[in-house]
């Protein structure tokens, strides 16, 4: 792999600020968000004033745990506009979630909030490795989805070619690749899976092909992933991490000289760990969900917004600014077997520590008792024997009950033998009775 560093001089100057500098930058901001949220989004009004605070209790960034959370059940109760701060006149840009576990989430920007997050994707970009002249290939999908527009308009701002190609048609994406020679590939890890196995099948040694640096976000995926990707693509794979609610893909991203955990990009977005059950703050270092509140967001702040997503904070490295763990899961994927509590990402770690099993695999939850019982579906690589595939089975079974400490089915099957996704790869799939 290349060295894809980018030079000091070419940070930001925020990037290279002290921590002193970036904390005081956050507080002005942050008066100035809550104020801005209160002034003029009702449903904050309303919550400050029900919790007994005001904009004007915000004196310092501690101060910021006194305020109200904001969940996605919030935004759905606001359909579709509700949230916005500025009249529905001054929004360029809707984007909204999928809606199918209930009413979709909406969100807007203002043209100086596309400018925003066009900048901090460029930023996240060059985090990654991505230099202007690059050949970006967009893999995530285009329309409502944040993804596949925030990549394009970040890799248009940091001065890079463009390649839309969006999500699906798998044996276009290798022809494009071919023909191209795209350096940076954005999509989501499962899908960049699916690619791999269409080169193999092609004949295409997917080593061989011009991608220098993978940028993988929308799904939490793990350290052994990335040994997987890397090995098989012989690039640099990094974590980017977003959501719509708070802005989009950029709100943090992996360094690409240190791949530690991702730097959140604090000068626009402040982040607290939180006890999921108590909702109090944690200290750095300590796991718990994650919370954001947007610094500069004009058209739909959002104050203490609770992601689900469980990681952990730690001090900046290749940054001043704090990074948060990989993703391990989110509480509302969380798998509770006989009182045991584990997550998709834990099951995978232990499937890539078996050569015979591919990283393709899913988790059927069923009750056909009065217990629930908990199937592994995962795929043999197509270089290992049936023989060899029912051995890896009992072997991970036996990973699983000693690392993890429940007991499960763990049923292998033939290559291409899991559904496929060009998004987000459905790890649960839960059979149980309503």
């Amino acid at each position: 792999m290349q060295d894809r560093t980018p030079p000091r001089e070419s940070l930001e100057p925020i990037e290279r600020a002290s921590v002193d500098e970036l904390r005081a930058l956050q507080l002005e901001r942050l008066r100035w968000s809550v104020r801005h949220a209160y002034e003029n989004v009702p449903h904050y009004r309303r919550a400050f004033d029900a919790a007994g605070v005001t904009p004007s209790d915000v004196r310092t960034l501690d101060d910021l745990a006194a305020l109200p959370f904001t969940s996605k059940d919030d935004l759905r109760e606001n359909y579709p506009f509700g949230m916005f701060a500025v009249p529905r006149e001054q929004v360029a840009r809707v984007h909204a979630s999928s809606g199918t576990t209930g009413r979709p989430t909406v969100v807007g920007y203002t043209a100086e909030d596309v400018r925003t997050w066009s900048q901090l994707m460029a930023r996240s970009i060059r985090a990654a490795g991505g230099r202007p002249g690059d050949r970006v290939h967009v893999a995530y999908g285009y329309g409502l989805f944040t993804g596949g527009l925030g990549a394009h308009y970040g890799a248009e701002a940091l001065g890079c070619t463009v390649i839309p190609a969006s999500g699906g048609m798998t044996e276009r994406q290798v022809t494009l690749i071919r023909d191209f020679e795209p350096d940076v590939i954005m999509v989501t890890p499962s899908y960049m899976l699916a690619i791999v196995d269409e080169m193999e099948r092609q004949g295409v040694d997917p080593a061989t092909t011009s991608l220098q640096v993978g940028i993988f976000g929308a799904e939490p995926w793990t350290n052994d992933m990335r040994t997987e990707l890397e090995q098989r693509l012989d690039l640099h794979a990094v974590d980017i991490y977003g959501l719509s609610e708070v802005m989009g893909p950029g709100v943090a991203n992996e360094c690409v000289e240190t791949k530690d955990g991702l730097h959140v990009w604090e000068d626009h977005f402040y982040p607290e760990v939180i006890d999921p059950v108590t909702g109090e703050v944690r200290p750095d270092g300590e796991p718990g969900e994650l919370v954001f509140t947007s610094l500069t967001k004009q058209a739909m702040p959002v104050i203490r917004y609770r992601t689900r997503d469980l990681t952990r904070l730690h001090p900046g490295t290749a940054r001043p600014m704090r990074r948060m763990e990989k993703i391990t899961g989110r509480t509302d994927d969380m798998i509770i077997l006989r009182g045991v509590n584990l997550f998709p990402t834990q099951i995978e770690e232990l499937i890539l520590r078996v050569p015979a099993l591919s990283p393709h695999f899913q988790c059927v939850l069923t009750r056909p008792g009065r217990l629930d019982e908990l199937t592994v579906r995962v795929e043999r690589r197509p270089d290992a024997t049936p023989g060899d595939a029912e051995a890896a089975g009992e072997r991970l079974a036996g990973l699983i009950k000693n690392g993890i400490g429940v007991t499960v089915v763990v049923e292998t099957c033939e290559p291409d033998g899991i559904e496929r996704s060009v998004g987000k790869m459905r790890r649960i799939v839960d059979e149980r009775p309503s």
